[in-house]
């Protein structure tokens, strides 16, 4: 999903706090704090089975999401490797 037009300061807002709510997630479950769990999947959805299964989904409700969100320079201060 994209962000928000930013005309929306309340909207960007928004977006933000859920951003930092996905983020927070990917660091509780052993991931690095600055990625999204989205990003996180989708480089492991060829090779772990939950990032696979949560892709489908997401790429249910908006197409080609994980592969959309993937961050390449995040992922290198994670605690728990998949």
């Amino acid at each position: 999903m994209n962000s928000p037009k930013t005309e929306c300061k309340f909207c960007k807002y928004i977006w933000n706090i859920l951003i930092s709510i996905d983020q927070l997630a990917n660091t509780i479950l052993g991931g690095d704090p600055d990625e999204t769990i989205s990003s996180r999947a989708g480089k492991r959805q060829h090779e772990q089975v939950w990032a696979k299964h949560l892709c489908k989904f997401l790429n249910w409700l908006d197409t080609d999401h994980c592969k959309l969100s993937i961050e390449k320079d995040e992922g290198e201060d994670q605690t728990l490797h998949d």
